[in-house]
């Protein structure tokens, strides 16, 4: 059967029962789940000894906490990560990610930094926007944005590209004075638990990551997840997911 892609309201229940007390996960965990199965997209895609550097750019939400943990697994995987981090999570959650990364020796750089750290890096992580994003886009990730999707540095996106509806995909973006908002496409693209619907026509490199949902709400959800090779987080979808 053909791999199920899901809304947001699908997404965000799945996430609620993950983390419920019958799913008995913490957010933590899943963040780290998730992270790591996105630098292993990355590891993937983009070979060490071509892309060692890499621009993670987060957001200040889960969306972001996930690039977080990515850049510690990176700098693990032996790649050279930056962090660019303008609005930090206020939870104490992300402070520790932080404080993690920088632990490491990782540089995290602010708006000011962005254009020089772009222009270094070999490969970009957008980790800016997740399910729950809405426009118009505020800044500074407006300018963001339309830098990325101007630059020719490849990119991989966590979840659903930013800016893309979760349902709609690729749309027609502003900012909060109306200015028009460049879309990024990414080359790669990382789904977490399962594809989103805004995802459906993605015809770049495509991996699925989250080989921790119980297949109890797998099959409530009627996801038809793919297997997992081996022992890796991370498995390639073909097109359309069709499997």
């Amino acid at each position: 059967m053909a791999l199920r892609y899901i809304g947001q309201k699908a997404a965000q229940q799945i996430d609620e029962e993950l983390m419920s007390a019958a799913g008995a996960f913490s957010i933590d965990q899943l963040m780290e789940l998730a992270g790591l199965s996105c630098a292993q997209a990355l590891a993937k895609s983009f070979p060490v000894k071509t892309h060692a550097r890499v621009l993670v750019c987060c957001g200040p939400g889960n969306q972001g906490g996930d690039g977080l943990v990515a850049a510690r697994h990176l700098h693990h995987f032996s790649y050279n990560p930056t962090i660019y981090y303008p609005k930090p999570g206020g939870k104490d959650l992300y402070q520790r990610l932080l404080k993690q990364a920088r632990n490491l020796g990782i540089p995290v750089v602010d708006t000011e930094g962005f254009p020089a750290s772009l222009e270094g890096a070999d490969v970009v992580m957008d980790a800016i926007f997740g399910f729950s994003f809405h426009p118009p886009v505020r800044a500074p990730f407006d300018k963001v944005l339309t830098a990325l999707a101007e630059s020719s540095k490849p990119i991989l996106s966590v979840d659903i590209p930013s800016g893309w509806g979760v349902e709609e995909g690729r749309q027609r973006l502003t900012n909060t004075q109306g200015e028009e908002v460049a879309t990024i496409d990414p080359e790669v693209l990382i789904s977490l638990t399962a594809p989103k619907e805004g995802s459906r026509n993605y015809t770049g490199k495509h991996w699925l990551g989250g080989r921790f949902v119980p297949d109890d709400l797998a099959k409530r959800y009627e996801l038809n997840l793919p297997e997992y090779p081996g022992v890796d987080q991370v498995v390639e979808l073909p097109p359309s997911g069709k499997l």
